[in-house]
This record gives C-alpha cells, sequence and structure tokens, in this order.
C-alpha cells in the first residue's frame, strides 16, 4: 500500500483517486475550493462522473500540506495553467526523493517548459529534488471512472521512479507502460490537443472521415516532427502518448477539444466556446507554447497554425482549409 496525496478534484484526478483506492492505496485528494471539498466528501459523487461512487476510503481536504506530506507519490491532477502555482504552494511539504507525477497535459507558454520541467523548477526554488514522472496516454476519465479497459505510460528518465507509479497504478482494467522519453510524452500530451481542437473545427464544418483521417495523420507528422527537433524519440509520437492519445481525443465527444473546435467550425467565438463545453480546453491554453517552439526550432506546423489563425485572428475556417489544401506540393515523408 502506498500513501498517495492528489492535488486537483477534477474528473481526472477523481478517477484516479477512486481506482488508486481501489487498488488498497491510501489517498487523500485536494482542491482549493472549498465547496468542492464538502460536496465530494458528503455525496461521494462528481458531478461530471455520471454515477461513478467515491470510495469511503478516499479523504479529501483543503488543506495542502495534508495531500503532500508523508506522501509516497503525489499526483498533479490540476490544469496546465496551475500546475506553477500549485508547485510553488506544495513545495514546502514534498520530501526529497518523493515522487510527484505530473497527468494534466500541456506546455508553458511564457517558458515553454514542459510541467514536469514547471514542477522541477518550482522545487528547485524551494531546495527541493522530487523524482518526477509524467503519466499520460488515451484516457478519458469518463471510461476510467466505468472500468472501461484503458493503456496509459509511466514516463520517466528515472525508471524505478517510472515503475513504482506503474505498480501503483496499474489494476484489470489499467495497463500501464514505461517509457524514458518524459519530454516527447509530454510534448506529444500537449501537441494533440491542439490537433483535436482541428479535427474538432473539421468536424464543425461539416468535412467527413476523410478529413478527420487527414488531420490525424499529417498532425502526428507535424507533432513528431517538433518533437525530434526537440531532441524526443520519433517512437514516442508513434506510441500509445503520441498516435493513441490523438487518436481517442480527435474522435470522441467525451474529448473537450474535440467539442470545443466542433463549436468553432459552427461558428461560435473560441471564448463561448469553452464556456459551453464548461471545463477546461487545453488545447487553447498549449496553442502559444506549441507556435513559439515551432519558430524556435524552425519546424513548420501548418495545421498548429492555422487553428491559431481560426482562433485568434478570426480568419474564416473554409479559406484557411482552402489554404492548407493549397500549400506547396511535398513528398509524403517531407520531415
Amino acid at each position: 500500500m502506498q500513501k498517495i496525496g492528489i492535488l486537483g478534484t477534477g474528473t481526472w484526478g477523481t478517477a484516479l483517486a477512486r481506482l488508486l483506492a481501489g487498488n488498497g492505496h491510501d489517498v487523500t485528494a485536494w482542491s482549493a475550493i472549498a465547496q468542492e471539498v464538502e460536496t465530494l466528501r458528503q455525496t461521494r459523487r462528481h458531478p461530471k462522473l455520471g454515477d461513478m461512487v467515491i470510495p469511503d476510503a478516499v479523504a479529501f481536504t483543503g488543506d495542502i500540506a495534508a495531500a503532500c506530506a508523508q506522501k509516497d507519490i503525489v499526483v498533479f491532477a490540476v490544469p496546465s495553467v496551475y500546475v506553477r502555482a500549485t508547485a510553488r504552494a506544495a513545495a514546502p511539504f514534498v520530501a526529497d526523493a518523493q515522487v510527484i507525477v505530473d497527468v494534466a497535459k500541456g506546455m508553458e507558454a511564457g517558458t515553454l517548459l514542459t510541467l514536469t520541467e514547471v514542477i522541477g523548477e518550482e522545487m528547485a526554488a524551494a531546495g527541493k529534488a522530487p523524482r518526477l514522472v509524467a503519466l499520460s496516454g488515451p484516457t478519458h476519465a469518463e471510461e476510467v471512472a466505468r472500468d472501461l479497459p484503458t493503456t496509459i505510460v509511466s514516463a520517466s528518465p528515472d525508471l524505478q521512479a517510472a515503475a513504482l507509479v506503474q505498480d501503483a497504478f496499474m489494476s484489470d482494467c489499467l495497463r500501464v507502460y514505461t517509457n524514458e522519453d518524459i519530454r516527447g510524452v509530454e510534448v506529444a500530451g500537449a501537441l494533440k490537443n491542439v490537433i483535436a481542437l482541428a479535427a474538432g473545427i473539421a468536424g464543425g464544418l461539416g468535412y467527413g472521415d476523410n478529413a478527420r483521417a487527414a488531420i490525424i495523420t499529417r498532425g502526428i507528422a507535424e507533432m513528431a516532427r517538433l518533437g525530434a527537433a526537440m531532441g524526443c524519440a520519433r517512437e514516442t509520437f508513434s506510441g500509445l502518448t503520441g498516435l493513441g492519445d490523438l487518436v481517442v481525443t480527435c474522435t470522441s465527444m467525451h474529448s473537450r477539444n474535440n467539442r470545443c473546435g466542433m463549436l468553432i467550425g459552427q461558428g461560435m467565438a473560441a471564448a463561448d466556446a469553452v464556456r459551453e463545453v464548461g471545463m477546461v480546453v487545453e488545447g487553447l491554453n498549449a496553442l502559444p507554447a506549441a507556435l513559439a517552439l515551432g519558430k524556435k526550432y524552425a519546424v513548420e506546423l501548418p495545421i498548429i497554425e492555422s487553428v491559431e489563425q481560426i482562433v485568434h485572428r478570426g480568419a474564416p475556417p473554409r479559406e484557411v482549409v482552402g489554404n492548407l489544401m493549397r500549400r506547396e506540393r511535398k513528398p509524403e515523408n517531407w520531415m
């Protein structure tokens, strides 16, 4: 049995709390929102996870120290834009060599750091040296909450830490693999959300399966091209955290990014689409960093750049698609 703290009680953090408690671990889940803590404690339900019952063994708290101190594993399950502030708040209660797992997907716009790099920077500023792991893959919380078969990747250059996380999370419904390429796993997890916005926009425009397939396959080419320039392993982008996560995010209505893109394709402004979805849309948060990385590494990202034109510059979506189709002729395997 491990003592595990979970920072964040959104759908993913709550689904993981249930799974980890079911695996026999001692789980404490934290939220900065007092009303959310009290509601979850009293109802043992998450309003966006249907009939899923949260075991009584899961403790809820508004005290971040209680979720971090003397824990074997601390899981960061807050949206990407809150990772730095949460890491700063948690740092005084984290011990050296404690395992920290990030399950959010994104990159920090100003620094272009991955989320484990953000956590590591804040921990180092506090004089702490935890062991960092990224846990990522094609994993809708709504399906994990129903015990549907799911696969995920525990990524870290510290393979002992990755294996410890693998053992803690592995269950009959969640199969966990390990990977040393933590940067590749995190870059893939951030970029696939932007590509999913493009797939949703295409769907909102009324385009069909051919267009979706094109966006997925050319999108993974963009992701791998940028990842390779950043020193990531190309194989990562053809695995669960690359192609696998991209497929599920581009095709499922559980996907916030796909739904948001579809609303944008139907003519809704991005801010209004986010309000309609009702949850964080990480593809919009990752877009500035994706564009900045493309410039930094001199990598062409035509689909990602097209999303930016539609979302931030008000370009007509059909016109943007037409420009994509008329781009300079290239061989498929051009890198």
